[in-house]
Order: C-alpha cells, then sequence, then structure tokens
C-alpha cells in the first residue's frame, strides 16, 4: 500500500462522500438509516478501491451503528475489498457445481498463469486471485466474476488465457 492510499483512508470523509451518504440515507424511514450500509461501504470501496477498518468506523459513525455491525458486513460479502486488490479482481467460483465442473481446475490454472496463490495479486498489481461462494450461474460453469461487475461463464484454460491476456493488453495498450 502506497503513502497517499495510507493518507487517503485515514483522512475524513470528503463533503462529497458526505453527499453521497445523504442521498442515501434519504431513502429510508429514520430509523432505517442502517440500511444504507453496503451503498456506503460501496462508495467509500469506488472512491479508494478498498474499505479499511478507518472507513469502516466512519461508516458506523455516520449511520449510528455499532462498528462490528459495519465489520460483518464488509467482512461476509467478497465484493467488499478489505485492503487494496489489482486493477482486475477476479473471483473464481468454487461452489460445488463449478467445482464438479472445473472450478478448481480453473482457479489452478490462474494460479499458474499468473504467478499467484489464491488471495495474492501480481507483482505489476494488475491481477488479484480470489476463491468466491456461489455467484449464481452454475449452469454455466466454471465461472467468474472480473470486477464485481462481469461475469465470465464456461471458463475453460483457452478462454481463461485468452480473458488474462487481453486484460493485461487493454493495461498497457498493447494488442493481445
Amino acid at each position: 500500500m502506497n503513502s497517499d492510499t495510507l493518507k487517503h483512508a485515514s483522512a475524513p470523509l470528503s463533503q462529497e462522500m458526505l453527499d453521497k451518504f445523504a442521498r442515501e440515507v434519504a431513502k429510508y424511514p429514520p430509523a432505517g438509516k442502517d440500511s444504507a450500509v453496503m451503498a456506503c461501504l460501496a462508495f467509500i470501496q469506488q472512491e479508494e478501491g478498498f474499505v479499511s477498518l478507518q472507513r469502516e468506523r466512519d461508516v458506523a459513525e455516520y449511520l449510528s451503528m455499532a462498528p462490528i455491525a459495519v465489520h460483518e458486513v464488509t467482512t461476509f460479502y467478497n465484493m467488499y475489498n478489505q485492503h487494496p486488490v489489482g486493477k482486475y479482481k477476479l473471483n473464481v467460483c468454487t461452489n460445488l457445481p463449478c467445482l464438479l465442473r472445473d472450478g478448481a481446475k480453473a482457479l489452478a490454472h490462474l494460479e499458474k498463469k499468473l504467478g499467484i496463490v489464491m488471495g495474492g495479486t501480481t507483482a505489476d498489481g494488475f491481477f488479484t486471485l480470489q476463491q468466491s461462494e456461489c455467484l449464481g450461474a452454475c449452469a454455466d460453469s466454471p465461472v467468474m466474476l472480473v470486477n464485481d461487475r462481469t461475469m465470465c461463464s464456461f471458463m475453460s484454460n483457452e478462454k481463461l488465457d485468452q480473458l488474462i491476456d487481453g486484460l493485461r493488453g487493454a493495461t498497457t495498450g498493447e494488442a493481445s
């Protein structure tokens, strides 16, 4: 983690961030403002790349929640990064249906191709590889989710290679 990231994560929440929080909280009755917790965490992650313990405390204070309650949300959902991740976060489903249809093989292939183990980030900072529980596309297994947004289905080794090479080319500006 670089010093700019550390400074940013420990700085007070910006007025822009507080305004986003307020717009989200306004969607709920006053007694239910804690319902905005997931959105508030998502706003922080969009701006800072991950949700630090300090930011969890900031959200808890803003929503009048116990810090542990916010931490429980952050740690339950794998869409929240608790530390900096690569430019591309790859979540490979290894739940039983995907496992039976080569999910573990896909994860092992990516570990070898990227030179990292599950949970690691490549030295160039491009890729973080994670294991996921069910991504809800069992019929398309093995599946993976890129940056919590793009679902990739039927991920054979060849398709995994194409994806990685394409993302790497897009990042470095090289044709793949």
